[in-house]
């Protein structure tokens, strides 16, 4: 398989994997997808986060959800935060789920000339979201609000959440590459994870 026709990134578990339904009838009704003798088939991959511990666990993203917001999606939506699959998100889990924080959706991008380097994250992590200046941006918060990470708190010297931890990113170019060039740039977007996220790819993560 060459090409995609869409990618869902959601909430919900595994219950947030029928949210593709929504988007396969959408794209099926504006006749998009891999074309066969018998009809287009719409190839929709799919990646959730672990969500289920925040609010309702009940209330989980649906079919009716998913193609909703096919026909609501507009060209260079900048919406980030605690929306789409970011609404459940939370980080700094390393230190207990009470110093944990709010995660959710963040978006970049790059271009030079006419090429287009877009990202989008859903941020579920056990660690900090960390700046440029390797300082911590969000995460894991002692009782009067400073962080956990700058007071000598040391990475496993608490239980840690299993299974309850995911970062789910999604890089886009306009860029014409193949298979191999496409996993030589999802490899490259792994160390950027590593940039921004401490610590990442733990036992706890499904990143």
């Amino acid at each position: 398989m060459q090409q995609v026709n869409a990618i869902l990134m959601t909430g919900g578990s595994a219950f947030g994997l029928a949210a593709a339904e929504g988007i396969v009838k959408y794209l099926g009704e504006h006749d998009m997808g891999y074309e066969t003798p018998w009809g287009k088939v719409p190839i929709v991959p799919g990646a959730v986060i672990f969500d289920l511990n925040v609010g309702d666990s009940s209330i989980r993203p649906t079919q009716a959800d998913a193609y909703l917001a096919c026909k609501e999606a507009v060209p260079k939506n900048s919406q980030t935060g605690r929306i789409g699959a970011g609404t459940g998100a939370t980080i700094g889990k390393w230190q207990g789920f009470e110093a944990r924080m709010p995660g959710g959706l963040g978006c970049a991008e790059i271009i030079i000339g006419d090429l287009i380097v877009s990202a989008v994250a859903v941020v579920n992590a056990v660690g900090d979201v960390i700046k440029d200046d390797g300082h911590v941006l969000c995460g894991a918060k002692m009782p009067d609000g400073t962080w956990c990470a700058e007071n000598g708190k040391l990475f496993g010297s608490m239980p840690l959440p299993s299974h309850t931890n995911t970062t789910l990113v999604t890089v886009a170019t306009n860029a014409i590459m193949t298979k191999t060039e496409v996993y030589s740039m999802c490899r490259r977007s792994q160390t950027g994870m590593a940039r921004a996220i401490k610590p990442v790819h733990t036992s706890h993560d499904g990143d």
